[in-house]
């Protein structure tokens, strides 16, 4: 069981401001989590498999490739800039 100051220390910890009725409600349900966490130390786990997800699901992912494209499209968008200069598209500055 907790001690009453190690329970306000953790308050103080996280920044709680309790009253005594609620250091008293913390005191005890902190005391039954770390109680609990002692019994699952005692559970052997010496043939399970390490897992991060219950299910075993993977991702499903597409090849990322480029679809050749008309150059005459992308000739005409360039024509159509208002502002070139040695083969590239002048824009407005955004940083000053």
């Amino acid at each position: 069981m907790l001690s009453k100051e190690e329970t306000k220390h953790i308050a103080k910890l996280a920044r709680l401001g309790l009253s005594e009725t609620e250091i008293e409600r913390y005191q005890k349900d902190l005391s039954s989590i770390l109680d609990y966490i002692e019994k699952l130390k005692e559970v052997d786990i010496k043939g399970t498999k390490p897992f991060t997800h219950p299910i075993e699901i993977s991702n499903i992912t597409r090849i990322d490739k480029a679809k050749p494209q008309p150059t005459e499209i992308a000739k005409k968008l360039i024509d159509l800039m208002p502002g070139q200069k040695d083969g590239y598209l002048k824009v407005k500055s955004v940083f000053e």
